[in-house]
């Protein structure tokens, strides 16, 4: 069974996870990316359930190719244009020698950043959107302090339904074992149930995180998301010793924390990608499957988790409403 993780309530719970920002919002602009840093290397896996996904570096994550390590994972907005801010993690990695090495070290390494986007580029002048710079920075900013929410990095520019969508995070320990998310919250669907006010994963809440109260009618008139392009990207990461493919299925099985918090997810205008990590600090105990099993059913919990935080967190932007300013009445008290 899981437990709050005796931390911030963040991804970066999991030892040697590091987590940045960058984004420009301001006129024209509302746009950003953040990046998941594991600069000494990760066990990563991937699943992607949208339609219309934007990606990068996916294939490599398969159990059966070369490459067992990951050093970064870069979630961007901009849509497929905003894959070049990997350009700029890489470039950041490369500098200090992180990477597979292919030559004569500490310089010939490739770092390896898988990458997801989101469309965000209604809320920005056409042409503004993140490049090599925003990866770069983003790397310079990143810590393992609490991950900054809201409207920043990746969901600077992220619409969630007829609301404001941003950046969440969560985290749990399970068995010894932290296991946090992170989420760029851009979907088609809802995470707020319209009828009553309160969003879908409300059930997930821990130890009176959520900090709601049942809402009346909503304060602004809110419209359906009319976009035809979105996309939910996000990281689950763990201090386990996961190998690729157990690393893959603690991916697949996070989607249905993405389901459970948006209503409807995974569809044909939506890009939902879902990257895992694994530190390896930790080792499994005898009882593997049990243990894994428990794993991956939290990885799904801090994920639907996060996609309330985003919601809470963000702010309105470009005329898009903020959960907040919507229901107002709801935030900062108890239920």
């Amino acid at each position: 069974m899981s437990v709050p993780a005796p931390g911030a309530n963040s991804i970066t719970d999991v030892p040697g996870v590091l987590v940045g920002h960058h984004q420009r919002l301001e006129p024209g602009w509302a746009t950003g990316t953040t990046v998941v840093l594991v600069p000494h290397g990760a066990v990563a896996g991937v699943d992607q359930r949208g339609g219309a996904p934007g990606t990068r570096e996916t294939d490599l994550l398969a159990p059966s190719r070369l490459v067992q390590r990951v050093q970064a994972i870069c979630l961007t907005g901009g849509s497929a244009y905003g894959l070049a801010a990997a350009d700029g993690v890489m470039r950041w990695l490369a500098e200090r020698g992180h990477g597979v090495a292919v030559g004569q070290l500490p310089h010939e390494v490739v770092p390896i950043v898988p990458t997801a986007v989101l469309f965000d580029l209604k809320l920005s002048d056409w042409g503004n959107r993140p490049d090599p710079g925003f990866g770069y920075a983003a790397c310079e900013a990143a810590s393992a302090d609490p991950v900054v929410q809201g409207c920043v990095g990746a969901g600077t520019g992220a619409r969630a339904g007829s609301l404001k969508g941003g950046i969440g995070t969560a985290s749990t320990l399970v068995n010894g074992h932290t296991v946090g998310a992170v989420v760029a919250l851009n979907a088609a669907g809802e995470a707020v149930n319209l009828a009553t006010g309160l969003p879908w994963a409300v059930d997930h809440e821990v130890g009176g995180e959520f900090g709601l109260t049942t809402p009346g009618a909503p304060a602004v008139a809110l419209a359906p998301k009319v976009s035809p392009l979105n996309t939910t990207i996000g990281v689950v990461a763990t201090d386990a010793a996961l190998d690729k493919a157990e690393c893959g299925r603690m991916a697949t099985i996070s989607h249905d924390g993405m389901a459970r918090a948006i209503r409807p997810a995974h569809g044909m205008f939506d890009g939902d990608t879902i990257f895992s990590l694994a530190t390896g600090a930790r080792e499994l105990g005898p009882a593997r499957p049990v243990e894994l099993n428990a794993l991956y059913e939290a990885a799904a919990e801090v994920l639907a988790r996060a996609v309330v935080h985003a919601l809470l967190a963000a702010s309105t932007v470009g005329g898009v409403p903020a959960y907040r300013d919507a229901w107002p009445d709801a935030v900062g008290r108890k239920r």
